[in-house]
């Protein structure tokens, strides 16, 4: 969510995983763990681009609520570390296949605006973006394992102005049998 404009769904990541992440953040880059709770952004940052900042909430709601109700919560493993090209930038990736592409595409061909998007969907969780590594720093973080499984329960929904913090705007439960939306 860092750096950016619009609209973006992700989930936060609970649990074991959620705090690993937390620790690895708070470790490597603090300002990163104080600006962004630990999640893996599914909407915004690759597959297509973030959701116009003027998309008023009714609508995405709309949207993104049958998609809920209709999806299961996922367990997902994420892989080992990797560093993205030519930055100092290193996240955990995620499998983008299965059904956490199925999650994106349904969203993706929800109806809703979308910006475009330099990238291809690559789920990931960033473990920095903001600190430059020195290049021990660099080896440290590319050899960690998060092993916990990541478990995908919500979707939550953040309007991001840089430079104001990000503003949740919705939150769904993945019930996978039932409607249910936060707000």
């Amino acid at each position: 969510m860092a750096a950016s404009f619009g609209i973006f769904v992700l989930t936060e990541l609970p649990g074991e995983a959620g705090e690993l992440v937390r620790a690895i953040q708070e470790r490597y880059d603090p300002k990163l763990a104080r600006l962004t709770p630990p999640h893996v952004t599914l909407v915004g940052s690759s597959g297509v681009g973030s959701i116009p900042s003027d998309t008023p909430v009714e609508r995405i709601r709309e949207a993104m609520a049958p998609i809920a109700a209709t999806t299961p919560p996922l367990v997902l493993e994420f892989g080992a570390p990797v560093r993205f090209m030519q930055t100092d930038i290193i996240s955990l990736p995620l499998d983008p296949h299965g059904p956490l592409r199925t999650l994106h595409e349904r969203i993706a061909t929800s109806g809703l605006p979308f910006k475009a998007s330099r990238f291809l969907f690559t789920p990931h969780c960033t473990l920095n973006f903001y600190r430059t590594l020195t290049r021990e720093t660099q080896r440290e973080l590319l050899a960690l394992r998060v092993t916990a499984p990541v478990r995908v329960e919500r979707l939550q929904v953040y309007l991001t102005r840089d430079p104001q913090p990000a503003r949740k705007l919705l939150e769904f439960e993945l019930t996978g049998n039932g409607l249910s939306a936060l707000a």
